[in-house]
């Protein structure tokens, strides 16, 4: 594959054309599903149609007659390690004695074209039990072990639960948790599975180098620690497994797990010929982690004055059937379930269970998402019932360097909590006769169902906080290789997955300022090129890249400097400053903190309401948001309105429908994303207010506006209707429906 060429002039603080974007809107970018190799073959996965069942047998004989079939493997194929995973090794290559969900792979297939491949894998007999699934997270810790055998998840900070099926429980005890408030409010409320839905489905190519050893090129956020995991279940060394990133149709976490890795790649070596694999919509709805379902119980005491005096919330995840990284998003969501205030006192309780309902994982906002509905609306309520506006309330209470979190972190960097409620209070709102008025703006409009009888208008504000970067202790850092050429261009190697975030702009953009040179290239990322960049993920990748691009220009600059010209190669690893895991008892930091640095986000929505009919309409939306130093402005702004979509559709429309732990509604027609009719204007104001520790203060912008807007738009139809509204995605019935 060729170096990427040259992208027009930027440096740090501009807005840069990406170079991405011409080829991505003239259909000319070439994503992983594009992928092509002479002599390919084409792969397709069996999966399970049962939630929960034993594997009694499998026989393969009328698959393997079939015309152009050059393999059917099982889990007897394995040659390595029989698991994997992101943080414990617990989910099968392929299904050995059981499956725990529904579309777990049982068995692949290889031929000469995807037709032949998908009507080998319906030859395929599988004998299953169906066993009765845990479906009810509510019921999972007395339920029967679905992981009777795992390994234990005592890593040395893990609270050690008794319970069957808990991945990770987690408590944090601070202050005097008996504290009470002159007022007290108290509210349950729900978060419904949301789905990553990108629009490029998983796909990839693995080439056999006739040595051995293959060539995965993927879609992913994540080179090396795919290699990690491939190259054990493989029993090949991992200088034999080269990872390649392909064109990426979008991530938000669903990219973080393996795919079509480990199975594309046991086909190719198996028949010695390329094998590509491409999911369809409804094998991607299957075959990747979603957002994790949620039910969090809430108590606010406060004084008569509005300051918060005591927190209480006990958060329940459903980690669906393997841990993927379910105990770093239970961690997430106990550190920030206070929001972005001083709280002096405060009892936190997560559990994270397993079940037989689809795994989650990573997706935008790892956490923060479902605690922030939650405390928002706790917020709103606490406001009300002391009769205070709900802006000054949250300034009243809002979070400054100095103060001390929950967790008993100090913050002592950037966290200009009361700067983004401010800024983002003073943006103006529309007035209803300066929005547009065809009958296609109103609530219901694209179905003709209105001419706005029955339409109100609400406003609602949020406020939200995260983490950036890894947390807890993990060794985070990012590589990067500079090369100085004798005619005076240059070129950065970095394993950083670009998918859609604009990395490779962010890259490019520190070298040139670094270097002083125009003439800077990007060479491809792969895991043979240069040491790993960590994922696509947790608001990190623009601060770690933009370090170790940083560091490792000013030492090519310095040692061809001290040989006096030439050529210079040089690879630099960046590392922010250590972390520790929190106390696994009380949920408290120790000498070191539990995470390096925070970024917030304030919005304002403005939403209408047909009450009549239960229909929705955001009609405007404003946002101020903590971004350290806008390294891309324009890009900087994509991702605000981009994450913002996200939170609409978690807010609006967006849910994975299960029954019995089987995914009902797995296509674009039944899981419903937001469109362009559905996202309003968004006016964002960019605070800069830099990370000391960070390269050039920066600070990750893509999780936030996710974290925050799912809570503002429900506010804003809260104001509209009068009605509690406890649980998103808002459905018409829980409008209109009785109370």
């Amino acid at each position: 594959m060729s170096a990427s060429p040259k992208t027009v002039l930027g440096w740090i603080g501009e807005s840069v054309r990406r170079a991405d974007g011409t080829p991505k809107t003239t259909g000319e970018f070439a994503y992983a599903s594009d992928l092509q190799a002479a002599g390919m073959l084409w792969g397709h996965t069996l999966r399970a149609p049962h939630a929960h069942a034993r594997v009694r047998g499998i026989d393969l004989s009328a698959a393997l007659t079939m015309p152009g079939v050059h393999a059917v493997l099982t889990h007897e194929d394995v040659p390595g390690r029989k698991t994997y995973g992101l943080e414990f090794h617990d989910q099968p290559v392929l299904a050995i004695d059981r499956v725990r969900y529904f579309g777990e792979p049982v068995a692949v297939v290889a031929a000469e074209h995807p037709e032949q491949a998908r009507r080998a894998a319906e030859r395929i007999v599988v004998d299953y039990e169906p066993l009765p699934p845990i479906a009810d997270p509510e019921r999972a810790t007395e339920s029967e072990p679905l992981h009777p055998a795992r390994e234990t998840y005592e890593t040395g900070h893990y609270l050690d639960d008794p319970r069957p099926n808990v991945v990770r429980s987690m408590r944090v005890v601070h202050g005097d948790p008996d504290a009470r408030g002159d007022v007290v409010v108290e509210g349950t409320y729900e978060i419904g599975t949301q789905d990553q839905a990108f629009l490029g489905p998983e796909s990839g190519l693995a080439v056999p180098d006739g040595e051995g050893g293959v060539d995965i090129y993927v879609a992913t956020q994540w080179l090396h620690v795919d290699r990690e995991q491939v190259a054990p279940c493989l029993a090949l060394p991992e200088e034999q497994v080269r990872i390649h990133l392909a064109g990426v149709g979008g991530a938000f976490g669903g990219r973080e797990d393996l795919s079509i890795q480990i199975h594309a790649a046991l086909l190719a070596l198996h028949t010695s010929r390329p094998v590509k694999m491409v999911y369809n919509r409804q094998e991607s709805f299957t075959g990747h982690v979603h957002r994790h379902p949620a039910r969090i119980h809430a108590q606010h005491h406060a004084t008569r004055d509005g300051r918060l005096v005591c927190v209480k919330m006990q958060i329940l995840l459903d980690g669906g059937a393997y841990a993927s990284s379910s105990t770093a998003v239970t961690a997430n969501a106990t550190s920030f379930a206070c929001g972005p205030y001083a709280v002096p006192n405060a009892h936190i309780e997560t559990t994270c269970v397993f079940t037989n309902n689809p795994p989650c994982g990573a997706m935008r906002g790892f956490g923060a998402v479902q605690t922030c509905f939650a405390a928002e609306a706790q917020m709103d309520k606490l406001a009300r019932a002391l009769e205070l506006d709900p802006i000054e309330l949250r300034l009243l209470n809002a979070l400054a360097p100095g103060d001390t979190l929950p967790t008993g972190q100090r913050i002592d960097g950037s966290l200009p909590v009361a700067e983004v409620i401010r800024r983002c209070a003073a943006l103006p709102e529309p007035a209803p006769e300066e929005l547009p008025r065809p009958a296609i703006r109103l609530p219901g409009g694209a179905g003709n169902t209105t001419r706005g009888e029955g339409v109100r208008r609400g406003t609602g504000f949020a406020v939200g906080f995260k983490n950036i970067a890894y947390s807890e202790g993990f060794d985070d850092s990012c590589a990067a290789r500079v090369r100085l050429f004798a005619d005076g261009s240059a070129e950065v190697h970095c394993a950083a997955a670009e998918v859609g975030q604009g990395v490779t702009n962010v890259i490019l953009q520190v070298a040139r300022t670094e270097l002083e040179t125009e003439d800077v290239r990007l060479a491809p990322g792969t895991t043979a090129a240069v040491g790993s960049a960590g994922s696509s993920s947790a608001s990190r990748m623009t601060w770690m890249a933009a370090g170790a691009v940083r560091d490792a220009c000013r030492a090519a600059l310095a040692e061809r400097e001290s040989r006096g010209g030439g050529e210079v190669d040089v690879e630099r690893v960046y590392r922010h400053r250590p972390t520790a895991p929190l106390d696994p008892e009380t949920g408290q930091v120790g000498d070191l903190p539990a995470h390096v640095a925070f970024a917030c986000a304030a919005m304002k929505v403005v939403a209408e309401v047909d009450v009549d009919l239960g229909l929705t309409r955001i009609v405007w939306i404003g946002t101020a948001q903590d971004v350290g130093k806008a390294i891309n402005p324009q890009a900087v702004e994509g991702q605000i309105e981009g994450g913002t979509a996200q939170g609409i559709g978690l807010a609006l429309m967006e849910e994975i429908q299960t029954r019995d732990g089987v995914i009902t509604n797995a296509s674009f027609t039944d899981y419903l994303i937001p469109t362009a009719l559905d996202v309003p204007p968004i006016v964002s104001e960019l605070v800069e207010d830099p990370e000391p520790d960070a390269p050039y203060g920066v600070k990750g912008v893509g999780e936030p506006p996710t974290v925050v807007s799912t809570a503002a738009v429900v506010a804003a139809l809260r104001d509209a209707t009068g009605r509690e509204l406890s649980r998103v995605p808002v459905r018409p019935d829980d409008i209109v429906g009785l109370t």
